[in-house]
């Protein structure tokens, strides 16, 4: 479980391409490394990864197929700068919403406006998913908790505004149109709007 409130970027050191696998390996920084133990969950991206190896700073990851195929984690190359959040613990104060890492799939940047203090995004998404995404309602994008500002259900789109506070510590700053984000649908949302419709159909 995350709390949706990226810790900060790191880099990856190198990445090897295996049958049905990815191993790639990232630079932690000393707060990052604190207590890190082999089998943790973190948040790459907003994909909840298993740390397989620690040797030092370089923490490394397998990223199996089916993750590669709905995340941007296929596009993970050497020198590239992922967002990290380690995996919440009791104690740890909720700033955003609870993320579970589970990519629904990725989705298309398809306009940026910068101005001053604030980046407003419009993301494109599967015509599918709107259902589950409602003005002022939580998403996770590249595992960043964020509140949904508009829907436009006629372009399946999305629009969200980023403070400068989150854009000092993730990568959207240098996100582009036609970028690719992860993707990760708010799980009460979800439920709700599910045991609705299948009410209805009873």
């Amino acid at each position: 479980m995350f709390t949706g409130i990226t810790q900060g970027l790191a880099e990856v050191t190198a990445v090897i391409n295996k049958p049905n696998l990815m191993q790639y390996s990232v630079r932690f920084n000393k707060k990052m490394l604190q207590k890190l133990k082999i089998g943790a969950s973190v948040a790459i991206d907003g994909v909840c990864q298993t740390v397989i190896n620690i040797k030092d700073d370089i923490v490394t990851f397998n990223a199996i197929q089916n993750t590669l195929e709905i995340t941007t984690l296929r596009f993970l190359t050497k020198g590239k700068t992922v967002s990290i959040e380690r995996s919440a613990r009791f104690s740890d104060e909720i700033g955003g919403h609870v993320v579970a890492g589970h990519v629904i799939g990725t989705a298309l940047i398809i306009d940026l406006a910068k101005s001053l203090n604030q980046l407003t995004l419009t993301i494109q998404c599967k015509q599918a998913w709107l259902k589950y995404i409602f003005p002022k309602g939580f998403i996770a994008i590249d595992g960043s908790s964020l509140t949904i500002d508009k829907v436009n259900q006629h372009t399946n789109s999305f629009t969200i505004h980023l403070i400068p506070e989150t854009l000092r510590i993730t990568n959207f700053l240098h996100k582009k149109i036609g970028d690719l984000v992860n993707l990760e649908i708010d799980a009460k949302t979800r439920i709700i709007v599910d045991t609705i419709r299948r009410v209805e159909l009873i």
